[in-house]
């Protein structure tokens, strides 16, 4: 695996581009037979959800089976770590990596503090409020409804939340005062279009007991390496074609018509770092024995409490 940092023009850092290689299908993974997806972790059913054939939502069952595969995170080294998202990146990048429980495969991705879920909070709403509405609630059954958040705002916890007189709870609570709460890591699935807790279910709920901005980790995949040319390719045409139609217009029309790069260029710019940073979609795998074994594992998994999924 090759890991290299992503930065803006200005130098500032974005996040981690982690190439990774030998790795065709992950630990955790997806695994789809249209309209149901299967969220699995090393065998172990972790999400049954089935989209609505309106693309209003999602309706899904979670399971108890999900284990986080990052190791307790001590308090000497969240404080030692306090207030760099980039070196909390590159920790967090070793056990997403290392791990077989983790969501990585073959392909690039993005390990970044730069979160859509960060941009939409008016000031005057407060942290615990805004990000309460941003968790979906039920347990085990509950429905991402894609009408109340727009742009792949919601959070979905594999776990049920705790409750803020938890131990765990409490204890990061201190942290969250102090500022040194290490971050919340979330994997964006574009099938259920929201966020999964992958670790930090605590550290959220602390977060929000005190009302403040949780830090945040979010990965997802990213313009493979072996697109990544001709996509570049692809942004230096727009860029030629643009400045050749501002050209031709100047022809007609005089000196009074801009050459157009005073426009082209920040596109250009833009798209080239969408190609590092711009989400693309989550990749999931053909569900053996199909709709026959998705309603197999629908009904072993809600045997106590079975409600069929739409």
């Amino acid at each position: 695996m090759q890991r290299s940092n992503v930065t803006r023009n200005d130098g500032s850092w974005v996040g981690l581009s982690l190439d990774v290689r030998d790795r065709r299908q992950p630990g955790l993974c997806v695994l789809a037979v249209r309209p149901r997806l299967l969220v699995s972790q090393r065998a172990r059913p972790v999400l049954l959800a089935v989209v609505d054939e309106h693309l209003q939502g999602v309706d899904f069952w979670r399971t108890d089976e999900y284990r986080s595969f990052v190791p307790p995170l001590r308090a000497d080294v969240a404080r030692a770590l306090a207030g760099s998202p980039e070196r909390w990146a590159h920790r967090f990048a070793r056990y997403l990596v290392d791990s077989p429980g983790s969501p990585l495969h073959e392909g690039r991705w993005l390990l970044s503090c730069e979160s859509p879920l960060r941009r939409w909070r008016h000031a005057d709403v407060s942290h615990a409020e805004y990000w309460s509405s941003m968790l979906v609630e039920g347990h085990p059954d509950g429905y991402i409804d894609w009408f109340v958040h727009s742009g792949s705002l919601e959070v979905l916890p594999l776990r049920p939340m705790p409750d803020a007189d938890d131990s765990r709870v409490k204890a990061y609570r201190k942290q969250a005062r102090d500022g040194t709460l290490p971050p919340v890591l979330l994997w964006w699935v574009s099938g259920l279009d929201c966020h999964l807790i992958l670790d930090g279910h605590a550290r959220l709920a602390a977060a929000i007991a005190e009302s403040v901005e949780p830090p945040l980790l979010q990965v997802h995949r990213t313009v493979p390496g072996d697109d990544l040319d001709a996509r570049i390719d692809e942004s230096v045409g727009f860029y030629e074609d643009e400045l050749a139609r501002f050209a031709a217009l100047r022809g007609v029309h005089g000196p009074t018509v801009p050459d157009g790069a005073a426009t082209a260029g920040p596109q250009l710019v833009r798209r080239l770092h969408d190609l590092h940073t711009a989400e693309q979609l989550t990749w999931a795998w053909p569900l053996p024995g199909g709709e026959n074994q998705w309603r197999r594992t629908e009904r072993e998994v809600t045997a106590d409490r079975w409600r069929p999924l739409m």
